[in-house]
Parts: structure tokens; sequence; C-alpha cells
């Protein structure tokens, strides 16, 4: 039904949101369910649920839902991080080696594979800010990519259930030779729970508690954490896997998974579960230069380096990467900032939206964005890993909210 315009939206053109994500990929078994929220100009102007938390139980998708956001972890790592470069105890510009002193000396493969690496040195020491553009030489151990891969797979690199959590992650990691020499490429990689790592160790705290009594805390963000307590399991949705064909079926079940104890590993890289009021507030604090109903995380001159691309040369997330998942086909036009894609040519994306737009995905089809110039952020959730559509999905998305805007505050 048509309405009066909030916040420079068109209501009727928002409502196309629910509806497209019901018969397009609800009706269609893509994904058991979506939950929508959009935020503009100081308004939730849009919020719309389909589907359902868990299929076996046949449990409807609700508010309060908990969802594994995985990959969307990483921005707020990437924010307890710049909250101690404000404090001086960390520099973006340290190398790791001043904070991880079992990384002096790293060094780049060549041939072999574990247990006989042959390798070279690299042409400059790894710095923080590699870490947090994924330009490191670090990867990850979840595909056949090579030899390096296949190390991390045999060693569990970043599991959840790691003995000793992230001090015997990083030492895992000074066993093992980089991809490249850090600054040269860009791979999708454990980078940001070597961010957390670095969180712990500089504050003294562990990383989940700093991000409770910092960031959690404050921000009234009361269902995000490492895992999912008893008294909330009626909320935490189940995660499904996509087949080849399309088709579903269940991966973890929300009641009796693996998110219902405390991990040993804490991983800002992608071990957080959260629910779309939790993340939106996350998202507003970052609208807001920083702050949220009086708080403030970050001084607004760090929340505008996320949507500044910090990689080197002001280089492409296509042109740098060695890590062909998901890119081009998602991030033609984007650089990237503190732990997030950012939109630095709009006619490349081939999507409407703003240089400076902000943006991540977790593993289980979740996404966001913060388009500042537009005072505009969306949240999308669903728990399907592997979908095919998943791309698709967010490009369609982001043209309908865009579509809906009747007054452009750029």
């Amino acid at each position: 039904m048509a309405g009066s315009v909030r916040a420079g939206m068109l209501p009727e053109r928002m409502e196309w949101i629910g509806r497209f994500h019901q018969s397009e990929h609800v009706d269609r078994k893509q994904v058991p369910g979506t939950l929508t929220q959009v935020w503009r100009h100081g308004e939730l102007v849009h919020s719309s649920m389909t589907g359902l938390i868990d299929m076996e139980r046949g449990t409807a998708m609700r508010e309060d839902a908990i969802f594994r956001i995985y990959s969307m972890s990483k921005p707020i790592t990437a924010v307890a991080l710049m909250m101690l470069v404000e404090e001086g105890r960390i520099s973006l510009a340290d190398d790791v080696e001043k904070w991880i002193p079992s990384w002096k000396g790293l060094r780049v493969y060549e041939s072999g594979g574990l247990g006989s690496f042959k390798t070279r040195p690299t042409t400059r020491p790894m710095r923080v800010i590699d870490l947090c553009t994924h330009t490191a030489g670090l990867t990850y151990g979840n595909a056949d990519r090579g030899q390096v891969e296949k190390a991390y797979k045999e060693l569990g690199v970043v599991a959840k259930t790691t003995e000793g959590g992230l001090d015997t992650f990083v030492e895992q990691l000074a066993g093992l030779p980089l991809c490249f020499s850090p600054g040269d490429a860009w791979n999708y990689s454990v980078a940001m729970d070597v961010m957390g790592y670095l969180v712990q160790k500089v504050s003294g705290q562990s990383f989940g508690s700093f991000l409770q009594e910092r960031i959690f805390g404050p921000l009234g963000m009361a269902d995000t954490a490492f895992w999912c307590p008893p008294e909330r399991l009626d909320r935490f949705a189940s995660c499904y896997e996509a087949a080849p064909d399309g088709s579903i079926s269940l991966q973890d079940d929300g009641q009796k998974g693996t998110y219902n104890a405390p991990p040993k590993l804490e991983s800002g890289g992608g071990g957080l579960v959260s629910t779309a009021r939790d993340y939106m507030r996350f998202c507003r604090m970052m609208l807001g230069g920083g702050t949220l109903d009086g708080v403030r995380i970050l001084g607004p001159k760090s929340v505008a380096m996320f949507s500044m691309n910090l990689l080197p040369n002001a280089g492409s997330m296509v042109g740098m990467t060695t890590w062909s998942f998901g890119i081009p086909e998602g991030h033609a036009g984007y650089g990237f900032s503190l732990a997030c894609a950012v939109k630095t040519d709009v006619a490349a994306s081939m999507m409407p939206g703003s240089v400076g737009e902000f943006s991540w995905s977790g593993a289980a089809s979740t996404y966001f964005w913060i388009d500042p110039a537009e005072n505009l952020a969306v949240t999308f959730f669903t728990q399907v890993l592997n979908h095919a559509g998943r791309f698709p999905l967010r490009r369609q998305l982001r043209q309908i909210v865009y579509g809906a805007i009747s007054e452009s505050f750029a």
C-alpha cells in the first residue's frame, strides 16, 4: 500500500523487498527465510521477514532471530582495533612482528609442502594495515589452491576447537610461509583473526571480553557473542547448505549445533552470532561518525577511513586479487578499506550507490552495506552456505533500495 515518503524513501517501493525475497528465493526453496532492514536519515524505514529460521521444526522467521554472521564479524574486529589505535597503543604502520615476535623473518612460499617448504624473503615487513586490507600474504584453509592453503587445512588454522585459542593460532602461522610478499596482492584470509589477537594482546583482555566491554555492552548489542546460550536457542536460526542443483539441506542445527558452547578460539574473522537489531545498531554507530545514543565508540576521522580505499597504490580488489571466489562478480568497482569493500567507481560496479559506501558479507549469505553519502544502512540475513544466488541477490536488493529513494542527500 502506498504511503507518505519517509526519510526520502518511497514506502510502496520498499515493500517490493519482502515480496521479492518471498517469490524469488523462499518460494523457490533457495533460502529458508530472510530478514531485511533499511535505516535512513535517522529512521528504520523498512523491516521485512519471510519464511523460516528452522525448516525442520517449521519455526517462522522472527525479528529477534539470532544468526551466524561469519565474516560480518570482520568490521567489528576492525573497529576494536581502531579503538586501540585511537588510544595510541598500536599503529596501522607498525610492523606486525613488533607485536608477534615469532613472526620476525616470515618468508614467501616458492615450492614444496608442509615440512619441506622452500621460501624466499619478503620484499618488506608485514604491517598492521596489511592485515586490515587482506594484503598481508595470508590465506584461508577452505579451498584447494596450493600447498600453503593445504597446510592451513591440515593444521586446522583458526578452528573454533583450537586448544590455546588465538595464542596457538598465531604460533601455527609462524611456521608457515606467506603466499606473497605483503602489499603485493589481495587475498581473502585469516588476517582479521590476527587482528583479533592483536586486540587481545594490546588490551590485555581476552578478545571476547574486549568486544563485550567496549563495543557490545555500550551499544546495547545484547545478543552478539561468540556463542548462543541455552535461553536464546529458541531464537537461533538453523544453517543450511546449498547443493549444486540449488536445493538446500541442514548444515548446522540451531538447537544442537556448533554454537551452543563457548569456542576455544574467538574468531574475529568469522565467529560471531548476532541479530538484525544488534547489527543495525553497529551500522548506526558507524553512520553516526562513531557515536550512537550518546555513546562514543570511535572518532569520526577513524570512521571515515572505512570509506577510503586503503589498498597499495589505490589498487582495486579485481586488479589485485589472487582469490577468484566472488571476484569480479560481486566486486568490480571496489577497493578495500578496514575489513570492508569500499566502492570507488559507481559506473564500474554496474550498481547504483555512492563512492565511499562500504560493505561486507558472511559465508551464510548475510550482507550489509553503509552509504554515508545517503545516510543509509541496509542489513540482510538468511542462513545458507554456498548459495549460488547470493551475488545476484545482493545486486537485486541494492537496485530495489536505491530505486526507492525519492530524495537524495548526496
